[in-house]
């Protein structure tokens, strides 16, 4: 059953989709940097800069998001769907802040200024190296890391689901404007 299309805003929309290629980026780099040695090196920078830029982009996105609300969910979905969909959401405005942060502190304690697209450098935090906190933040860097990838995996399936299956035009809140 289709029923009305309520969508999100322009801005919303935009964030939504730069931030997702964003963060698929640098998934993949931080997944494969070590596997692959030589044809990612010197890819750790850029995954920094790309990490800053979805902190920034995130913590706007969610001032965006707490003054503008999301569209209602269709009345037809089911009450645990909805929970779940509003669950996954917020779990994932929570990564897209901790998983740069933790980022942040780990490097902080590296010898190597931490360069924005080599354009200036990013303030470092007081982190010391081979301390407990630059342990600490590493490994859950790399948890929410891998963290982040399947739940990705869950919220794409999910959108495909609705739209190809349950027919109910989920997806196309985020996809284009009415």
């Amino acid at each position: 059953m289709t029923e009305a299309v309520l969508h999100y805003n322009r801005v919303a929309r935009s964030l939504h989709w730069t931030i997702g290629v964003l963060v698929i980026l640098n998934i993949a780099v931080g997944i494969f940097h070590d596997p692959l040695g030589e044809i990612y090196k010197g890819t750790m920078g850029i995954h920094k800069s790309i990490g800053f830029v979805v902190l920034v982009l995130s913590l706007f996105r969610l001032f965006w998001r707490l003054t503008h609300p999301a569209p209602p969910l269709p009345g037809s979905m089911p009450g645990w769907e909805k929970f779940s969909a509003h669950a996954l959401h917020w779990v994932f405005y929570a990564l897209l802040i901790v998983m740069p942060m933790t980022g942040w502190a780990f490097s902080s304690a590296g010898k190597y200024p931490l360069e924005f697209f080599g354009l200036f450098d990013i303030p470092k935090l007081d982190v010391q190296p081979k301390s407990a906190l630059q342990m600490g933040t590493h490994n859950a860097h790399v948890v929410l890391g891998y963290s982040w990838a399947v739940l990705l995996v869950i919220h794409v399936g999910a959108a495909l689901r609705h739209h190809f299956i349950l027919k109910d035009n989920i997806l196309l809140r985020m996809w284009r404007a009415a």
